[in-house]
């Protein structure tokens, strides 16, 4: 499958592969699927609990690619988890403020993951406010 890799700035064509190894490490993934790119070893996983559990989450990141993405969901998660706004709210107002469907697996920047945590937090607070 082709799937857009943030490090090699291509489409690159990925293989399919397991938790086994990606995290040789962590027996509870062990049976998840993965997407890799055998060019830069990077790696993205799967929406494994629908249909089609081999549906890539989104484009491959790089490590920094893979904190940006974290950060973002170590912020912004707690917002609608703790009621301070609605997830479907907030993830429509991300999605009108970058111009696409948000979702955390398209981030590619730790300028993107910053922004949208900057956005998020603003939201919030302007809801506060009123």
């Amino acid at each position: 499958m082709k799937i857009f890799c943030n490090a090699c700035k291509i489409k690159a064509e990925c293989r399919l592969t397991d938790g086994r190894e990606i995290y040789p490490h962590r027996k509870d993934l062990a049976a998840l699927p993965f997407w890799k790119c055998d060019t830069c070893g990077n790696y993205v996983g799967c929406h494994h609990k629908t249909d089609n559990r081999t549906n890539p989450l989104g484009t491959i990141p790089t490590e920094e690619t893979r904190k940006a993405r974290s950060m973002v969901h170590r912020h912004i998660d707690p917002m609608w988890s703790k009621g301070l706004i609605g997830r479907k709210e907030l993830y429509g107002k991300l999605s009108a403020h970058i111009g696409k469907t948000y979702h955390t697996a398209n981030i590619t920047t730790m300028d993107e993951a910053i922004d949208i945590c900057t956005f998020a937090t603003r939201l919030v607070e302007l809801k506060e406010v009123k």
